[in-house]
């Protein structure tokens, strides 16, 4: 669950949900001053020492010690985990969860049920002939590209996933919600039958999603998994688990549109690619890019679709600071088929004359006029100039000199049209048009910052943190705090991603780190990387043992409030020994906090 989602949600049930109301349909309760008492649910007991508050909504018992907020109540009397009764409450209340819950537990089993559907998928492809491995063959791939890949084939039965997954104890909610299987008048079958499956990986090499290809004639041609906990087109590419190595020593990624063009690229020696999911290019691929290179070129199919999907991937790539490029497929109309046909040689020479950002996008505009008519050259130009003023001044100056050339119209009237323009629409410069085209100030905030997640944690996650980036000895924390160092959403991601990678240079891998980070907590990271020079060596130690003392400063200010939370309920007739035992529990508590 999301730290912003959580608190909204919870503050919403506890005023909606009074305690009274909860409990009194368990317990018979009955007024006792301003509280109210019962028997306690939680042990048996004779005498009631079980006291409700309705001024503070919270529960606690002088005999079990058990207490707590409603929320509290329902887990334990129903046995429940926090997001379950946090899931019964809401349900009752009416209120609504979507995508309120993001906890690791629930995507780790979205993870391994991914991973079990394909390797059911893989070895369905191998164990008997079938239609998929005869299609994957007749189209020229081999058998350990296959593997490489994890390509696998589904059935054309209804049931075959679905019933192995059942027997292995997976629930029906639970499938559906990852889109392995459908539903249809309270009949389940499988999503994917009669296709060749794809796989799809994030950078950390878990299963997230698949592809499906279908085998013969049928709509839709590929079928993907619906969006997930783990599976979000915007945020993955296809293969980048498999190729990123090759894209960082390159310094470059091409980009395809398809899972078979992937492939074919890949097994024909062209190592470096990626394909976009079937989806426009977003601004977090265009950033999961740059994590690797900056350098992208953009194969896209050679029909108009493709060419369109080029023309605003493009954009969203020079706003990342991507220097874009485009390969123009001249013979066969994607990738696949070009390099079947051709070979690996004359793909590499397509790449070497892949056409820069500016040309192609003025090129696309140039298409749809007539250059030797007088009027439509000046309607070229009046779009051509809508182009330059999305790129930075010194691009900008470059491609007016070139527009000049071609439409024979004079450079100091394109210019002016280009700073006119911006002037009249933005109030301002060229320069000024250019930053405000790139909205990184609105997207990050001034300073930087994610606007959520990273204000979510505390200095004390953020220094212990940078600690760690630094120095590996400070992952080993005391025995005491272990467990409770890290209470936001984004600290505890960072930790859990810290502990997963290998450290043995002494340095951090952060592309390798961001593997195991999602958008938010990578924003986060890059926020404490950029201010790590505030903590200096001689400094490193103290600033970890500050850290830790008020961790359990914490601690202990948490289990203070508890107590005088149960004193505050507490009878002086009914419950002389628990409070005496309470107050001794409490001195000691303030002791160590005075300590």
């Amino acid at each position: 669950m999301s730290s912003r989602n959580q608190t909204n949600i919870v503050d919403e049930i506890k005023s909606r949900c009074n305690i009274v109301d909860v409990v009194g349909r368990i317990v018979p309760l009955k007024k006792a001053g301003s509280n109210y008492k019962g028997i306690c649910p939680f042990h048996n007991e004779k005498t009631p020492s079980f006291v409700v508050s309705e001024t503070k909504q919270i529960f606690t018992c002088f005999g079990c010690g058990a207490t707590g907020d409603v929320i509290g109540f329902v887990e334990r009397y129903y046995s429940l985990d926090f997001k379950g009764a946090v899931e019964m409450l809401a349900k009752e209340y009416g209120i609504s969860l979507e995508g309120a819950f993001r906890t690791s537990k629930d995507k780790d089993e979205s993870y391994e049920i991914n991973r079990q559907a394909a390797m059911f998928f893989f070895r369905a492809l191998r164990e008997k002939a079938n239609p998929g491995y005869t299609y994957m063959k007749t189209r020229g791939i081999s058998e350990d590209t296959m593997n490489r890949f994890g390509i696998g084939y589904a059935d054309g039965e209804w049931r075959s996933l679905y019933d192995y997954l059942l027997q292995k104890g997976i629930s029906e909610d639970k499938l559906l919600s990852l889109g392995l299987i459908s539903k249809s008048n309270d009949r389940c079958f499988d999503k994917f039958r009669n296709r060749v499956i794809f796989p799809i990986m994030n950078t950390a090499g878990k299963v997230i999603g698949f592809g499906g290809r279908i085998i013969g004639e049928g709509e839709p041609k590929y079928l993907n998994s619906q969006e997930s906990d783990v599976f979000q087109k915007k945020n993955n590419l296809y293969a980048l688990n498999l190729t990123r190595k090759d894209v960082s020593r390159e310094d470059a990624i091409i980009l395809v549109e398809g899972y078979m063009d992937a492939v074919s690229l890949y097994q024909a020696g062209i190592r470096n690619i990626s394909a976009s999911l079937g989806t426009a290019l977003t601004e977090n691929q265009a950033r999961l890019i740059k994590r690797y290179t900056k350098n992208v070129i953009l194969s896209y199919d050679a029909d108009q679709a493709g060419q369109n999907a080029a023309f605003r991937g493009l954009d969203i790539l020079y706003r990342e600071g991507c220097r874009a490029r485009v390969l123009k497929v001249t013979d066969g109309k994607d990738p696949d088929e070009f390099i079947k046909k051709n070979g690996r040689n004359a793909f590499l020479d397509l790449v070497d004359h892949a056409i820069p950002y500016g040309d192609f996008k003025l090129n696309m505009v140039k298409q749809r006029y007539d250059m030797e008519d007088e009027q439509q050259r000046v309607e070229f130009i009046h779009e051509a100039v809508r182009v330059l003023q999305k790129m930075n001044p010194v691009e900008a100056d470059i491609y007016i000199k070139k527009l000049s050339a071609e439409t024979r119209i004079s450079e100091g009237a394109i210019r002016f049209e280009y700073t006119g323009n911006t002037s009249q629409d933005s109030g301002g410069s060229a320069y000024e048009a250019y930053d405000r085209s790139d909205h990184r100030t609105e997207r990050f905030g001034g300073d930087g910052r994610s606007g959520r997640e990273d204000l979510e944690m505390s200095l004390t996650e953020q220094d212990l943190i940078k600690l760690m980036l630094r120095d590996a000895q400070y992952m080993e924390l005391p025995a005491d705090v272990a467990g409770r160092a890290f209470v936001s959403d984004a600290g505890n991601s960072l930790y859990r991603a810290l502990q997963q990678i290998d450290r043995g240079s002494g340095h951090v891998d952060y592309d390798r780190l961001k593997d195991f980070l999602d958008e938010d907590a990578e924003k986060c990271l890059e926020k404490l990387r950029n201010e790590l020079e505030t903590i200096s060596d001689d400094k490193s130690d103290t600033i970890f043992e500050d850290c830790i003392h008020s961790i359990r400063a914490k601690i202990l200010k948490k289990e203070e409030d508890e107590i005088l939370m149960r004193l505050s309920m507490a009878d002086e007739e009914e419950n002389k020994e628990e409070i005496i035992a309470l107050t001794q529990q409490l001195m000691e508590i303030q002791k160590k906090r005075r300590n």
